[in-house]
């Protein structure tokens, strides 16, 4: 989308007017820390997504998914009540892409890549990270913080790397553009709430009947109408 400040990394927790929820998240990441300590750490419960995503992400990268292309997983939700509650109160404006727990195995990384939807930015929380751990966005190398954010526009070409022989660990939170107006989320929502229930088999799909099956001319369009009545 034209006109959206477009930069590899942003510093949300300092930026309480765009960011106004990244602050509080940050000041609360025991709680998420601690859930995730008690549920997942050292379990092999995290797992990809598709065949795509592992030609993307690679073989390293798994997920335990809290939501999903707008809708929340309630049974992840009810093993981590604590971080559910917090995400919900903090009303961070959450995008399509959804939450989750992600896992990068030692000795892997994500190979450069793009989205190419500069309407969507992603928070990442530290939560268990390996030293020499590192994502780069735009060129720009950071490494991770446990406990504080680390925000990105993956729109820009961007890699991970986990040199380490542990785990690395951050709960990802996708969420739309903070200079998104409420009628631009609103039309992004329906689109791809649209595109998701079509994927899904939610919506019925027919096949179009060309003119030549219907008649020519306004006579086949209205044949096509009626069902074939004059």
């Amino acid at each position: 989308m034209e006109g959206l400040t477009a930069q590899p990394f942003w510093d949300a927790a300092s930026d309480q007017d765009l960011f106004p929820w990244a602050a509080s998240l940050e000041a609360q990441a025991d709680t998420i820390q601690k859930e995730f300590e008690d549920k997942l750490l050292g379990t092999s419960r995290f797992a990809s997504d598709s065949v795509w995503q592992n030609q993307v992400m690679g073989g390293g990268w798994s997920a335990i998914r809290l939501q999903r292309l707008g809708v929340w997983n309630t049974e992840n939700c009810a093993e981590f009540p604590e971080t559910y509650k917090l995400l919900k109160e903090l009303r961070i404006p959450l995008a399509v892409r959804g939450v989750c727990f992600a896992r990068q195995a030692p000795n892997t990384g994500v190979q450069p890549h793009s989205d190419g939807r500069n309407f969507i930015l992603t928070s990442h929380l530290g939560l268990q990270i390996p030293k020499d751990c590192w994502i780069e966005v735009g060129g720009e190398r950071k490494g991770w913080e446990t406990g504080k954010l680390t925000t990105l526009d993956t729109s820009f070409t961007h890699a991970t790397g986990n040199p380490s022989d542990e785990d690395r660990h951050v709960l990802i939170i996708d969420f739309w553009h903070p200079e998104l107006t409420k009628a631009e989320i609103a039309a992004l929502e329906f689109i791809y709430d649209l595109r998701n229930k079509f994927e899904s088999g939610k919506v019925p799909f027919r096949k179009p009947r060309s003119l030549e099956q219907e008649g020519m001319g306004l006579q086949g369009i209205w044949q096509s109408i009626t069902g074939g009545g004059k």
